[in-house]
Order: C-alpha cells, then sequence, then structure tokens
C-alpha cells in the first residue's frame, strides 16, 4: 500500500513540473489581427471531368461586398446532369434555383480500324 501511494505521488509531482515547464498556450502581449476588409471580393471556378472513375462536377462563384453569386452542377448517380444558381446578399438572403437536365453529350470518336500487323522481313546479313 506505501508503494502505491509512493507511485502517486511521484506522478503527481512529476506531472506538476511538466506543466510548469510548458509555455504558455497564448503569449501574453501579442496583438490579435481584428482587421476587417470593408469590402470583399474574391473569384474561383474549377471544372472536374474524370472519364477512369466519371466523377464530372465544376462549380464558380463571385463575391463583391456583401453579395455572393455562383452556380455548380453535378452529375447525379441517375446520370442526370443537376446544376444550382444561387445568390446570397444581406436584404434577400440565400437563394437558389435548381435545373435538371440530361447530360450534354459531347462528339463520339470516330473508330478507326486496326490495321494487320505484318512483320518485316529481315535485311540479308551479306548482300
Amino acid at each position: 500500500m506505501a508503494l502505491i501511494k509512493i507511485t502517486l505521488i511521484c506522478c503527481a509531482l512529476v506531472a506538476a513540473i511538466e506543466c510548469a515547464l510548458l509555455p504558455a498556450a497564448v503569449p501574453v502581449g501579442v496583438p490579435l489581427n481584428t482587421e476587417v476588409d470593408p469590402h470583399p471580393q474574391y473569384a474561383f471556378a474549377y471544372n472536374v471531368q474524370d472519364a477512369l472513375t466519371g466523377d464530372s462536377k465544376s462549380q464558380q462563384e463571385v463575391r463583391d461586398g456583401d453579395v455572393v453569386k455562383g452556380s455548380y452542377s453535378v452529375v447525379d448517380a441517375d446520370g442526370s446532369l443537376r446544376t444550382v444558381f444561387y445568390t446570397a446578399d444581406p436584404i434577400n438572403g440565400f437563394n437558389a434555383v435548381v435545373q435538371r437536365g440530361p447530360v450534354p453529350v459531347a462528339a463520339a470518336p470516330v473508330p478507326v480500324a486496326p490495321r494487320p500487323l505484318v512483320a518485316a522481313a529481315p535485311a540479308p546479313l551479306f548482300g
């Protein structure tokens, strides 16, 4: 029983020493960045067309101050194309319009008939 008490006291002592050696999580006297952009602006877009996995999606968005406009498209599991057009602003809030339709089909490549493989006759060693 005495051995357990000594072990617990040693563990508590080590923990107290370790805590005293650790630096404070937030250094005192470091100012926080409180700067706010009064008119934030950005624009981005991406497009994924992966024939290997069948992943097909795109998105574009633009922000000008408090107004955000954008759209995204994705091919759903049933093969239909879902396109969502959205806007957000402080007056009207978030609004989205969803359109569904067939996936646009790209022109199919024209198949090329394979050529038969014919081995060339080896050249004579001595002519």
